[in-house]
């Protein structure tokens, strides 16, 4: 069975889209946001198909597609849509396969189920996607207690944004969680800048380790 991770946040607009971009790019894999709050620009499928230099085909469709850039449990009250966390079933693929969450691991996805449910139902180990600025410590650390008491398997923290190596080290250690690298902001923002970043700054042997 091939590699299977959730790429989740801490909290929202972190760039955890162009993390799983850049990821699904290194390990030349596939990639699925089953829920998406927002139609109205780009994607965050549209995002990935862009950025990740996969071929097509390798963005796999969303589920539920939801106008109103919101929580999704409030998104599709107002479509009128009922969120089933049944239709959100893994598929085999003759490849690693990324899914992105929306928002942090509470994001409700109807009245009575939160990602964090669908995750430990699926058991794959996530990768938490923290920010290096002000108040990461406190975030982080609560999303990695949510993950442990859960029992749902964290493989380790990818940090985005610049350099802030005693951040980091106190998450790690007070944690006791692995440091998985860390993205920087990019600019430009181009399909050729990520991949170069990622390949500095991330072991794809570390992503291969773990196969569920």
């Amino acid at each position: 069975m091939t590699a299977r991770f959730i790429v989740t946040g801490t909290d929202t607009g972190i760039g955890k889209t162009v993390f799983a971009a850049g990821l699904a790019g290194l390990l030349d894999g596939f990639y699925w946001k089953p829920v998406q709050s927002g139609l109205d620009e780009e994607t965050d499928s549209e995002v990935v198909a862009r950025l990740s230099g996969l071929p097509s085909g390798r963005v796999l469709p969303e589920v539920y597609r939801l106008k109103t850039p919101l929580s999704p449990h409030r998104s599709a009250e107002i479509d009128g849509v009922a969120i089933e966390a049944a239709k959100l079933s893994l598929s085999e693929l003759p490849g690693p396969l990324i899914i992105e969450g929306a928002g942090g691991l509470m994001v409700p996805l109807n009245r009575q189920t939160r990602f964090i449910d669908i995750f430990r139902e699926w058991q794959l180990p996530v990768i938490l996607c923290a920010r290096t600025g002000l108040g990461t410590i406190n975030h982080t650390l609560l999303s990695v207690e949510a993950l442990r008491v859960r029992s749902i398997p964290l493989l380790g923290i990818a940090f985005i944004g610049d350099e802030m190596a005693d951040t980091q080290r106190t998450i790690a250690e007070m944690g006791n969680v692995r440091m998985l690298g860390r993205l920087p902001r990019l600019d430009p923002l181009t399909p050729e800048v990520l991949s170069a970043a990622m390949q500095a700054a991330f072991k794809i042997a570390d992503f291969m380790e773990i196969r569920a």
